[in-house]
């Protein structure tokens, strides 16, 4: 079958893609913003990429068009494709009825967290020799790929709130039909597609209508809006995990960064997990993917061994270089709450060494100001801040970090930013900067001007 991918390098839609290509399919795509990291994968993976959302790629027309959820009306290569009447479909709906079906399907949802441990469990399930297929939001370093299609009848899937396409207003994760479920957390969030946080708990409800009744719920004991969705209706066995509250994952012996633990499960020590990850965060997302690997039937102390050996996600506190015993790290924080977890790991690791952090307002709902109320708090652990705030942003970024004092600059250019940082960055400080998209390649020209004489 030819397939042609619109969006093809979002971090999900090249998965689709990747995957597609490894089933025999003959995969092209197109995409409005084409570079790496997922350029330099679908390029390995053999498959075309046409910039831009010129119809040309769809004449002659493919045996299927899959469409990204970034795709709108008014796109030229979608207008294209409704006029000739092609057949399309979105990623979540080709992955559930070419891949998933019939396979034992582990979803990992919630706000925070989903990437992560996403591929911690994809990991554990391969250390167990599993051979599991995997899409997930990022790249897991244990694997150096988002998505493969997986030999074994188990597959692992991020499954993200968001809307599916244009054309299909579901959540994607409604098209999974996981037989384990892990709802790692919830808070509002992607504010340019729900009215409020009430509208998500209808579509993760959704999500636990489809889950049967001889698999698993995973989820933390003591969140209020998940239970919320839980106490909706639930016809699934649930599994709790919490670091204090009771529950039936725990853990006990923790050091302040959370880089050493012992794993509690229904009151008994079953392991120590000694990892490079740090922040109670962490220590979270691996008591929920441990539960969700003994669903499938990998033994507590396996699992416990693979964590020893992950190795984290590309743009999870990445450290991409250090220069004159400056420390630069990549986050994809941007969410008060992910931004303050991750500051607070980092803060239990290093210690009384300074914190710079740098923040991009990228998200839709940061540059509509959702959340800026609760910035300043979220950016407080750190000792100086640094916040590129764009030209559109809908509300003003310098009145609303006032608490932050002179601690904060509010900036319009990244070269401000990076200029300043290279004059009052010493040795022994860590700069973690924060975005969810390139952020102008800040961190790699940070590096090269604190290099410079």
């Amino acid at each position: 079958m030819k397939i042609h991918i619109l969006g093809i390098c979002g971090t999900f839609m090249g998965g689709i893609a990747q995957i597609a290509r490894a089933l025999g399919h003959e995969v092209t795509g197109s995409d409005a913003n084409v570079y790496p990291p997922m350029s330099s994968q679908l390029e390995a993976a053999g498959i075309d990429v046409t910039q831009g959302y010129d119809p040309t790629p769809l004449d002659p027309a493919p045996d299927l068009v899959v469409i990204g959820n970034a795709m709108s009306r008014g796109n030229p290569a979608v207008e294209y494709l409704l006029e000739r009447g092609l057949r399309y479909t979105s990623g979540p709906q080709w992955l559930a009825e070419h891949v998933l079906s019939g396979r034992w399907v582990l979803a990992v949802s919630g706000t925070h967290g989903k990437t992560t441990t996403a591929a911690m469990l994809a990991w554990i399930l391969e250390y167990a020799g599993r051979d599991p297929g995997f899409l997930i939001g990022g790249v897991p370093e244990n694997f150096g790929l988002s998505a493969r299609a997986g030999g074994d009848s188990v597959f692992v899937v991020e499954a993200d709130e968001y809307d599916t396409a244009f054309f299909d207003k579901r959540s994607k994760f409604v098209h999974y039909r996981p037989r384990t479920l892990v709802m790692n957390n919830l808070e509002f969030d992607h504010a340019d597609i729900f009215d409020d946080l009430a509208a998500i708990q209808r579509q993760f409800h959704h999500l636990v209508r489809t889950v049967p009744g001889n698999g698993l719920i995973v989820a933390p004991r003591t969140d209020r809006a998940l239970n919320d969705v839980l106490d909706m209706g639930c016809w699934t066995p649930v599994e709790y995990f919490d670091l204090q509250a009771d529950a039936a994952w725990q853990i006990a012996q923790c050091t302040p960064d959370c880089g050493k633990f012992r794993v509690v499960c229904e009151t008994q020590a079953i392991g120590e997990v000694d990892w490079l990850l740090s922040g109670r965060h962490n220590a979270c997302n691996a008591l929920a993917a441990l539960a969700a690997a003994r669903h499938a039937d990998v033994p507590p102390a396996v699992a416990i061994a693979a964590l020893c050996e992950f190795r984290n996600v590309k743009r999870r506190m990445e450290l991409r270089g250090e220069v004159r015993g400056v420390r630069v790290f990549d986050d994809f924080a941007h969410h008060p709450t992910a931004i303050a977890t991750t500051l607070d790991g980092l803060r239990q690791q290093v210690g009384a060494r300074r914190i710079l952090a740098v923040l991009e307002l990228r998200s839709n709902t940061m540059r509509m100001g959702v959340h800026a109320g609760r910035l300043a708090e979220a950016l407080h652990a750190a000792d100086q801040v640094w916040v590129y705030a764009p030209a559109d942003l809908e509300w003003d970024a310098s009145q609303e970090l006032l608490d932050l004092g002179a601690r904060v600059v509010v900036a319009d250019s990244t070269q401000a930013i990076i200029d300043q940082l290279a004059q009052v960055a010493l040795s022994g400080d860590q700069v973690l900067v924060m975005s969810n998209g390139g952020f102008e390649d800040l961190h790699q020209r940070l590096l090269a001007a604190l290099g410079t004489p």
